[in-house]
């Protein structure tokens, strides 16, 4: 047998205490840190409200929402959103809510819409919706689909382009389908911003920017929660990534209570209380007042010319088709 010296058991001892420890952190942090739920200065309980940013954005852009949320007493999670494909970030923010006890509100932006459409199906502390300028797909269609529904996106202005021509397909890998996709900087405060803030502003967050991959919008989806869990919807009437007429097809077809403002995709970035007050309506806060002018709960969806958005094989394809 071997023949412990002082110092090695001393090691050993340390590590025997720190093991259980690590263990605890990796099971989740929920058994460390996130008992869910919270109280306000009303003395109301809180839900815990979950953030979940999209495309060509990260949890950073959520901070003046959670800031405005966090003075009102709510706990709040601003999800990292891995963007390497439908799937795979749908299963990591679903293991992420497992970690949370206590209702949850679970709020997507632009294609962050799509990944809680598919994340909160089987979650019953999920209690509401909010898509915020976002995604949401019913059961077997992609992003690329309902981007093509309707016109009103800029990623393109050239319908042979093999990338849309708002993109840079940068690689990072062997396989072809291997790369990422940016919004090119002298594209990015058109397209994302609708132009709705200084250039040095558009510049720091088209710089900052998080890529995703071509997975993330040609997969489909595999769930509708908003078919068992109550949603609301802000359409922004001046976004220029997703087009304003796709933002009120899929609030409409989803029965979400909706809420129009003069804004760009990135709401997130120029109307931050407007966000911050549907969430708190979709929190079930009774004292919470009705939301500005602009604000709307019935939608008619118009009938027009789309364009349309594929990914074959890794390659982004783009063409445009007029409906009848």
């Amino acid at each position: 047998m071997e023949h412990i010296r002082p110092a090695r058991a001393k090691q050993a001892f340390a590590l025997a205490v720190l093991l259980p420890t690590v263990g605890l952190m990796a099971a989740g942090p929920s058994l460390a840190s996130e008992s869910g739920g919270g109280v306000g200065a009303d003395g109301v309980a809180k839900p815990t409200v979950v953030l979940v940013h999209g495309a060509w954005a990260d949890a950073s852009g959520w901070s003046k929402v959670v800031e405005s949320l966090q003075a009102q007493g709510y706990p709040v999670v601003a999800a990292a959103n891995p963007l390497r494909g439908l799937a795979a970030d749908s299963a990591y923010l679903t293991a992420r809510l497992k970690t949370i006890k206590g209702p949850v509100v679970l709020v997507g932006h632009s294609y962050g819409g799509a990944v809680i459409t598919n994340a909160a199906v089987g979650n019953s502390n999920v209690k509401s919706l909010v898509y915020v300028a976002g995604f949401a797909p019913d059961k077997g269609e992609s992003v690329q689909e309902l981007v093509a529904k309707y016109p009103g996106s800029r990623l393109t202005d050239d319908p042979q382009a093999p990338v849309p021509t708002a993109l840079n397909a940068v690689p990072f890998g062997s396989s072809p389908t291997d790369v990422d996709l940016y919004i090119k900087g002298d594209k990015f405060s058109d397209v994302f911003l609708s132009n709705r803030l200084s250039t040095s502003q558009a510049n720091v967050l088209a710089a900052s920017q998080r890529p995703a991959t071509p997975l993330t919008v040609s997969e489909p989806s595999n769930a509708a929660a908003w078919k068992t869990i109550p949603s609301w919807a802000l359409v922004s009437t001046d976004d220029r990534t997703i087009g304003t007429q796709n933002l009120r097809y899929m609030a409409k077809r989803a029965g979400s209570t909706t809420v129009e403002v003069d804004a760009p995709h990135a709401v997130l970035e120029t109307n931050s209380d407007d966000v911050t007050e549907l969430i708190v309506k979709a929190a079930g806060n009774p004292q919470q007042t009705a939301l500005a002018d602009t604000g709307t709960t019935e939608i008619t969806a118009m009938l027009s010319g789309g364009a349309a958005l594929a990914i074959t094989g890794g390659a982004v394809l783009v063409a445009r088709a007029r409906r009848t």
